[in-house]
C-alpha cells in the first residue's frame, strides 16, 4: 500500500472512533444516529448531479450497502445501550477481520498463514479479555456488538466490490449515503410512529457534527478502497480500537484501566496481522 492510502485508512480510523463517541453520549441513541444520517444526506444530495449515475451493475451493492448500514446502526444503538465506547467498540470493530479471516477459510477454502493464524488468535483473546471478567458489559451488550461486526464485514465487502463497478468512487458514496439517510428515518417512523426534530436543541446541532464526522470517515474509507487491497485498509482502519479507548477515557469520563488497554491493543495488533 502507498503511503497515501495507509494515512487514508489512519484518519478514517480516528475519525470513526469520534463519531461513535457523539453517539455514546447521547441520550435517545436511535434518535440520536438518525439526525446524524441528515448531515451526511444533505451534503452528499448535490453531489448526485455532478458526478454520472452508476452504472446498473453497481446498483444492487448501493442498495444492499445502504440497507445494511441502516441494520448497522440499529444494532450499534442497541449495543451501546448497556456497554460503554470503551467495551463495545473494540468488539464490534475487531469482529469484522476475524469474521472475513475465518469466513474465507471455511467457505472459499483460504489458506491461513502464520501471521493470520496469530491474528486470529489475538482478536478473539482480546475479544474474550473484554467480554469477561470483572468491569465486562453485559451479556446482551456482547452478543449485539458481535452482531454489529458481523453486519459491518458485510457491507465492508459489498462496498470493497461495488466500487469498482463505478468509474467514480464519489457517485458511488453519495448515493449510499442519500440512500441511507432515506432508509434510516423510515426505519425510526416505523419503530416510534414520527420523527421530531428540533434544531434549536444543542443535541440536535452534536448529532449533525456528529452526522458529519461519520459522512467524511466512510467517504475517506471508500476512497482508500478504490485506491488499494481492501483487506490491509480494514485491518488498519481497525486501529480505530486504541483511539475509541482514549476517547471513552478523556471525554466520556469511562474507566481506563491497564486491562482494557492491553485487550485493545490485542485486538488492533490481531487485526494488522489478519490484514496482511
Amino acid at each position: 500500500m502507498s503511503a497515501v492510502v495507509i494515512g487514508l485508512a489512519l484518519f478514517a480510523a480516528i475519525l470513526h472512533a469520534t463519531w461513535n463517541a457523539f453517539l455514546r453520549s447521547g441520550g435517545d441513541r436511535l434518535r440520536t444516529v438518525t439526525v446524524m444520517s441528515f448531515a451526511s444526506t444533505t451534503v452528499a444530495l448535490p453531489f448526485l448531479f455532478v458526478y454520472p449515475l452508476p452504472t446498473s451493475d453497481a446498483w444492487p451493492y448501493i442498495l444492499l450497502s445502504a440497507a445494511l448500514q441502516v441494520g448497522y446502526s440499529v444494532f450499534l444503538v442497541a449495543a451501546y445501550r448497556n456497554g460503554e465506547l470503551g467495551q463495545v467498540y473494540p468488539i464490534v470493530r475487531g469482529t469484522v477481520p476475524l469474521l472475513v479471516t475465518v469466513g474465507g477459510f471455511i467457505i472459499a477454502g483460504d489458506r491461513l498463514d502464520l501471521s493470520q493464524i496469530a491474528g486470529v488468535v489475538l482478536v478473539a483473546l482480546g475479544i474474550m479479555s473484554l467480554s469477561l471478567g470483572k468491569g465486562r458489559a453485559s451479556t446482551a451488550s456482547n452478543l449485539l456488538a458481535l452482531a454489529t461486526g458481523t453486519i459491518i464485514a458485510a457491507y465492508a465487502t459489498v462496498d470493497s466490490i461495488g466500487v469498482r463497478q463505478t468509474s467514480a468512487s464519489g457517485a458511488y458514496t453519495a448515493w449510499v449515503l442519500v440512500l441511507y439517510g432515506t432508509f434510516l428515518p423510515a426505519m425510526f417512523i416505523a419503530m416510534r410512529r414520527r420523527l421530531v426534530v428540533d434544531f434549536r436543541a444543542p443535541d440536535t446541532w452534536k448529532a449533525l457534527g456528529g452526522g458529519l464526522v461519520a459522512m467524511i470517515a466512510y467517504g475517506v474509507v471508500i476512497a482508500a478502497f478504490s485506491l488499494g487491497p481492501a483487506g490491509p485498509i480494514t485491518a488498519l482502519r481497525e486501529t480505530s480500537v486504541v483511539f475509541a479507548v482514549l476517547i471513552g477515557w478523556l471525554f466520556l469520563k469511562e474507566t481506563l484501566t491497564f486491562r482494557r488497554i492491553l485487550a485493545c491493543l490485542i485486538v488492533a495488533a490481531g487485526a494488522i496481522l489478519l490484514g496482511h
